[in-house]
């Protein structure tokens, strides 16, 4: 990963080196030797291209059209979260964790739920153990969805994009139901979640599981066998089983490898081993793979929610542990020790003891881990998010080598990365 390369133009390096020098001596031994003469040209794709769908700068080495070295670029879109997480109490730290992958708020929401719980040992109730479940296949789908319409506008399938996004809006308006907003929730919580399902949620859960697998067949059957399609994707970036292991790959872009590695099968959390759902896996680890591997991963979170819907038990949506968790609001009206113990908690927080915990879990990009240290206080001493986007980005330039310059955007779609979830 390289940081902090002064800007070079996108033209052949001229005769004279004299105006290169500086930003070449920075490249010496990340690009080739033919690069330092002149024999291949240095461009720079972004950091404002379409196909990186957030903010990206990846510094090409170009023999003609084919990739000789690929340097991704990072930290444009860097926000502090991890040490702005650090400066506040557990339970208002969770906003924060929306912002990270925008596109899977709460799945965020939850390692880091998780995280807490077991740093201070908080137990959750089967109700909420069962929501949490419906959630987070929700926002895979949700993320799949917007992954597969940008995706396929990048390689020209426009069509795909406007049906994806359609069904997507079924998804936000369950999660407005759930939490009052569309995309930052902050709906999973520690100890539960931040208030139960409303009436009129599991009817258009209900509604959504019935019409959204037709949906799916549709997507299908506009790029699956599509000739344009397959030209476009199969062979190309293929993540050979070991390198995608040693490369640190996870999720889909794993799993299309061959490699049978999801957490929510290896190590479940929230009830997961529950379940019964398949792991779709790929053959061939290219383009191709890693669009359809997506694709059944939505079927199979219809089968997942489906299965959670018929079991969703009676009783309370977040744990009774007064002390870390606030008191219901229908006690705030009648009871003064409520009113007293909501206050402290919202502006003292709860203590959490000074240990580590590390707690990982399956989000749509692949494994998302988070890194708790407490103090004994009310604040952490150190947060920290393993985030596949970051790890993914690192592996294009081994993915990419080799390949024409058209097809980076394809391989780069097919990675799935959110910027946010990169620069933490």
């Amino acid at each position: 990963m390289v940081t902090g390369i002064q800007n070079i133009e996108p033209t052949a390096i001229p005769d004279s080196m004299k105006q290169w020098e500086g930003s070449l001596e920075q490249l010496r031994g990340l690009v080739s030797e033919r690069a330092m003469t002149g024999e291949t040209m240095l461009l720079n794709m972004g950091p404002h291209h379409p196909s990186t769908h957030g903010v990206l700068r990846l510094l090409l080495e170009l023999d003609g059209e084919q990739i000789v070295t690929c340097l991704p670029d990072v930290g444009y879109l860097h926000t502090g979260i991890e040490k702005s997480i650090e400066t506040r109490t557990y339970e208002k730290a969770v906003p924060l964790t929306d912002r990270m992958d925008y596109l899977a708020p709460m799945n965020n929401n939850l390692v880091f739920a998780l995280a807490v719980e077991k740093l201070v040992d908080l137990d959750v109730p089967e109700r909420a153990q069962v929501i949490r479940v419906i959630c987070s296949e929700l926002t895979r789908i949700n993320s799949h969805l917007v992954w597969l319409g940008t995706h396929a506008l990048d390689m020209g399938a426009m069509s795909v994009f406007l049906y994806c996004f359609r069904e997507r809006e079924y998804i936000l308006d369950m999660y407005e139901m759930l939490g009052g907003q569309r995309l930052m929730s902050s709906y999973i919580r520690p100890g539960g979640v931040w208030r139960d399902i409303p009436e009129e949620f599991l009817p258009a859960l209900q509604r959504f599981v019935d019409y959204f697998p037709a949906k799916v067949d549709d997507y299908e059957k506009l790029l699956t066998n599509n000739p344009l399609w397959i030209d476009r994707t199969q062979g190309i970036g293929v993540i050979e089983p070991e390198e995608g292991i040693s490369l640190g790959v996870s999720g889909p872009s794993l799993r299309a490898s061959g490699v049978n590695w999801d957490i929510r099968k290896a190590q479940p959390y929230s009830g997961y081993e529950k379940y019964d759902f398949d792991v779709p896996l790929g053959q061939h680890g290219d383009v191709y793979d890693r669009f359809y591997v997506r694709v059944q991963e939505m079927r199979q979170s219809i089968k997942i929610i489906k299965q959670a819907m018929k079991n969703i038990p009676a009783g309370p949506f977040r744990s009774t542990n007064r002390k870390f968790v606030p008191p219901p609001r229908a006690e705030l009206g009648r009871s003064m020790e409520a009113v007293i113990h909501h206050f402290k908690l919202w502006t003292e927080g709860y203590s959490a003891p000074d240990q580590e915990v590390f707690v990982a879990i399956e989000s749509p990009r692949g494994e998302i881990g988070c890194y708790l240290h407490g103090t004994g206080g009310n604040k952490p001493r150190r947060v920290h998010f393993k985030t596949p986007s970051f790890i993914h980005i690192s592996a294009l330039g081994k993915i990419a080598e080799g390949h024409m310059i058209a097809d980076l955007v394809g391989i780069i779609g097919s990675v799935d990365i959110v910027l946010g979830d990169s620069d933490r």
